[in-house]
């Protein structure tokens, strides 16, 4: 597969398994599958945030370029 910068190949966070996943429709997973398991996990709470989140952990974002999911208004 050809490397994309927008598009690069990344492992499923669940499975491993090696893709495009962000061009996918699960994306960053490789299925919906993969995508349903992690979720339980942070609601079971095996999953989360080690520390309190500080304002430096933010640094940086308000530089990243606009997209379509960024630009949604929200309710």
């Amino acid at each position: 597969m050809k490397t994309d910068r927008n598009n690069p190949e990344v492992p499923c966070p669940r499975c491993r398994q090696r893709g495009h996943w962000f061009a996918a429709q699960w994306g960053p997973f490789c299925s919906e599958r993969c995508k349903l398991i992690d979720l339980g996990q942070w609601f079971s709470e095996e999953h989360r945030v080690s520390r309190p989140l500080a304002p430096h952990d933010f640094e940086g974002y308000d530089e990243l370029p606009p997209g379509p999911e960024l630009d949604q208004a929200r309710d």
